[in-house]
């Protein structure tokens, strides 16, 4: 086999590359390797700003991207090898001869040590995992979450009828993406704010296959229409969380109504039925190449402005990747599905336009992190240095909450808009954006730019 791009994985970022490709070349051969032939497509794809976008993700056959481009194919197997010198790969089961390459498999669960040894203790990354999850938890009576990232966060508020304990290393919770502030504003959503209405759990799987479905990441929103419940009665459930800890030792009891035991930091002691490993992630590195790449501490496949890596004609996105180019003020990376799918995007150009031997100037994306999703039930959009990344102590915050119903933060230097946290439906994020990206003085506006008495945006129409 041979085409002028191929692609590998059937997650957002390759599919997000494949689908690019396709509208740019439509006159050249694309083939997109999956180990799944089902494929995570972008939905309801919703521009909230310039830099700002709102997405669902679509688990569907394959054949979705077959029928709707004809230069596209696509190949259920898995990558094994990379010769870079003769510009082919090997797969499990072919040859396939490129021009150019790009290596979207993801990332994948980094769980705690004591993992290979317990069956108790899963991790959840892909679909597979959260089914696995749902079955399991079903007779489950007590549960230890570790973790402080976005799918610990939902887990934990999604969960029901089983007694969770939630271990997090941090002061807080959802430290990935929230400052103890607003922490402190989710807390009653967390312990009250469930509701009694249970979605119906249904999932439309178009095929079953025979690989080993991995490495894509779920989209925003998974648990939306799951019912994550357990084996007690909900009036009897429970949920402690135990911050500045982790687990030290895993055993397994006998003679006990729970199989195993978990030991924090703490010396605590809790048994329970399962664990679920919500630690981050590792790049994949599943395969062999003729020549190493040029790799980032974490083993993410370095890429420069361009999203090519230190491997002649082979590029990366998404999870896999490090982006090591200086990267502008107010952007930086994190293993997020908006990400995902805006590298996956730009790689399919800058492969496009390398081709050709174009000139291309860097996606506009990567001027300015942003990022929205869902935590506790709330709306949450994060612009910029949200967490004044990057600027030492030298900066200020103001902030502004209001009981359950919204939490503003504004990241300012040298009266300088930075970054912003905006928690609720505060209808705020594009006059942030353009305050962080003109960088206009504040100063004359004083604390008055939060005032709940002014509408701040008629400042700046």
């Amino acid at each position: 086999m041979e085409a002028t791009f191929v692609v590998v994985g059937g997650g957002i970022a390759g599919v997000s590359c494949a689908e690019t490709l396709a509208f740019l070349e439509p006159e050249k051969t694309i083939i997109l390797i999956s180990e799944s032939s089902l494929i995570k497509t972008v939905t309801n794809l919703h521009a909230i700003t310039r830099t700002l976008t709102d997405f669902d993700i679509s688990e569907t056959d394959s054949s979705y991207l077959t029928n709707k481009y004809l230069n596209v194919t696509v190949v259920h197997d898995k990558l094994t090898e990379i010769n870079d010198t003769e510009h082919f790969v090997i797969t499990s089961s072919s040859k396939i001869k490129y021009g150019f390459l790009c290596l979207c498999m993801g990332a994948e669960p980094k769980l705690i040590p004591q993992a290979s040894s317990f069956p108790q203790i899963i991790g959840i990354r892909d679909t597979d995992s959260v089914e696995n999850f749902v079955e399991r938890l079903k007779t489950a009576k007590k549960v230890v979450v570790v973790g402080n990232g976005g799918i610990a966060s939902e887990v934990v508020f999604k969960i029901r009828n089983v007694d969770v304990h939630w271990v997090v290393r941090d002061k807080h919770i959802s430290a990935t993406f929230v400052d103890p502030g607003a922490a402190e504003f989710f807390q009653p959503a967390l312990t009250q704010g469930k509701s009694p209405q249970e979605p119906v759990y249904r999932r439309m799987r178009y095929s079953e296959d025979n690989f080993t479905r991995s490495g894509a990441a779920l989209g925003p929103d998974w648990y939306k229409n799951l019912s994550i419940t357990g084996g007690k009665a909900p009036a009897n459930t429970d949920m402690k969380i135990h911050y500045e800890a982790e687990v030290t030792s895993v055993e397994v009891l006998e003679n006990s109504d729970f199989p195993i035991q978990v030991t924090l930091t703490n010396s605590l002691r809790i048994p329970c039925d399962l664990v679920v490993s919500a630690t981050g992630v590792l790049p994949r590195r599943n395969f062999t190449t003729s020549h190493e790449f040029a790799r980032s501490e974490d083993g993410g496949l370095q890429v420069n402005e361009f999203m090519q890596t230190s491997l002649k004609d082979v590029y990366a996105a998404g999870d896999i990747c490090t982006a090591s180019w200086p990267p502008a003020k107010h952007w930086f990376q994190m293993k997020l599905w908006t990400q995902a799918r805006q590298m996956g995007c730009y790689a399919a150009k800058c492969m496009s336009a390398h081709s050709k031997n174009e000139a291309l100037l860097q996606d506009f994306c990567f001027e300015m992190f942003a990022h929205s999703t869902k935590l506790f039930g709330y709306k949450v959009i994060l612009l910029g240095l949200y967490n004044g990344q990057k600027l030492g102590r030298n900066y200020e915050i103001l902030l502004r909450m209001t009981k359950e119903k919204e939490y503003i933060k504004f990241v300012l230097e040298d009266n300088k808009l930075q970054g912003a946290v905006l928690i609720g439906d505060t209808d705020l994020e594009e006059m942030c954006e353009n305050l962080i990206l003109n960088q206009l003085d504040l100063g004359p506006y004083g604390d008055d730019i939060l005032n709940p008495n002014i509408d701040i945006e008629d400042y700046f129409d």
